[in-house]
């Protein structure tokens, strides 16, 4: 058997290396040293599973984005967009930069969610399992979110339209109702249709996996080898997913909806799965490294397309039909072509560890679940300050941090609070459960680190 080779990290010590050697756990291996990054796109190297491993690159990119995410909704109540709540200003020159981030923050998000779905799925008992702790994750916040935090903004929504009563008797009287009220379409998932988005993806995926077990994985796995040839994992997903929304922009409105948004759906859930066969498929990778220099020049090139497009018709200007397929499939091209660039900055880039990199990706379901409401309940209560605009943006910023940072600090040590905020549920432990785990900790430590699943020892 040859050498089996593992992302660069710091090697198990010596004598925990030769200990395990020594029960058969493990067989023996070479370590690459920090400088052997090359060996990463190796075909003989990518062509080893490694599932098991965390891809820390993936962590930092996932946390990057809900940080851009933050300050992309901070910007839109400066925006001449229309939004939730506005200030007091509308800056124009906010347009471009924010129609470069527009194409391609979301389809990022779902791509990096499938990426995570696939390595918790292989972490699990099975489908069942999975689907099971998927629902507790996600479902479980959005129903604490639908209840405690969308009525915040909702409140916000109507009191701009003239509703003359508190926020009380609007959550127990008003809020539960369905249809029109006060200029407002009501129920809303707010900021949240992410989650239920995400969710039903997920919970569709993990049926499919329990009827068709290893049918889906095998059809999986085949569509991953075939895209790994040549360029296709550039040049074909472009082609289906602008095919798709070109198709549908016509005939289906553009309207976020679980049971309606038909061209949302076309998008993200060809997205989600290609993050979900990536961590399941690192010869996908050598393709993400040739292609990721010309995905960014289609993503430039889309990039001034869209920000003409905007530029031209702005605001509720509609352009020629036309004008609107170009501009709709600059946006897929955009998207595409951003998500390999930063998958390969996440691969060769980021794919390190810091002491920060736990709490911070533990961070951010929390952060996302609270920041809507915070931003938009501040920016409400501010409006009557008459404050400049670097210092209504400075409150938002502060405000909406000092709020997202409180609800993680302080709910992560609160057990029922946890699964509320999206955190997994802390298990006491007996003494000799824990140290049953530490001993399994660190043996899938020296595993990982030869690019073995503890699992496959």
């Amino acid at each position: 058997m040859g050498a089996i080779y593992a992302w660069p990290a710091p090697a198990p010590t010596r004598c925990g290396l030769r200990d395990a050697n020594r029960r058969g756990a493990i067989p023996p291996a070479r370590f690459p040293d920090q400088g052997s990054r090359a060996l990463q796109h190796d075909p003989q190297f990518a062509a080893v599973p490694r599932t098991s491993q965390r891809h820390y690159g993936m962590d930092w990119l996932r946390i990057a984005a809900f940080a851009l995410l933050i300050l992309y909704h901070i910007a839109m109540a400066f925006s001449p967009w229309d939004w939730v709540i506005k200030t007091n200003y509308a800056f124009g020159w906010l347009i471009p930069p924010m129609a470069l981030l527009t194409p391609w923050r979301l389809p990022l998000l779902f791509a990096v969610s499938g990426y995570a779905s696939r390595k918790l799925f292989d972490r699990s008992a099975g489908a069942r399992d999975f689907a099971r702790s998927r629902a507790v994750r996600l479902l479980v916040p959005l129903a604490f979110g639908m209840v405690a935090l969308v009525p915040l903004e909702m409140w916000v929504r109507v009191m701009e339209n003239g509703y003359p009563h508190g926020y009380l008797h609007f959550w127990a009287l008003d809020y539960w109702r369905a249809g029109d009220f006060w200029g407002r379409e009501f129920p809303s998932w707010e900021h949240l249709w992410f989650v239920a988005y995400l969710a039903a993806y997920t919970l569709l995926l993990a049926g499919v996996l329990a009827l068709g077990g290893n049918r889906a994985m095998r059809a999986i796995g085949a569509a991953a080898d075939w895209l790994a040839v040549g360029h296709r994992l550039l040049w074909v997903p472009v082609a289906a997913l602008a095919t798709a929304r070109l198709a549908l922009l016509f005939v289906a409105p553009e309207r976020q909806g679980l049971l309606r948004d038909w061209g949302g759906h076309a998008q993200y859930v060809p997205i989600f799965l290609f993050g979900f066969a990536l961590a399941g498929a690192p010869r996908l990778w050598p393709a993400v490294a040739r292609s990721w220099k010309p995905a960014a020049a289609m993503a430039a090139l889309a990039g001034a397309v869209i920000v003409t497009v905007e530029l031209l018709w702005p605001g509720t200007r509609v352009p020629p039909h036309d004008v609107m397929a170009l501009d709709r499939a600059a946006r897929t091209a955009m998207a595409w072509g951003m998500i390999l660039a930063l998958f390969h900055i996440a691969e060769t880039r980021w794919n390190h560890d810091h002491r920060l990199r736990k709490p911070l990706a533990e961070a951010v379901f929390p952060f996302y679940i609270v920041h809507h409401p915070a931003i938009v309940l501040i920016a409400w209560y501010s409006l009557p300050l008459g404050l400049s605009a670097p210092a209504e943006f400075a409150l938002l910023l502060g405000g909406t941090g000092a709020v997202c940072a409180a609800t993680y600090l302080i709910g992560r040590r609160i057990a029922w609070l946890r699964p509320l905020i999206g955190l997994s549920q802390v298990r006491p432990e007996t003494p000799a459960a824990a140290q049953r785990g530490a001993v399994g900790e660190s043996d899938g430590e020296v595993a990982a680190a030869i690019g073995l699943d503890t699992q496959h020892r």
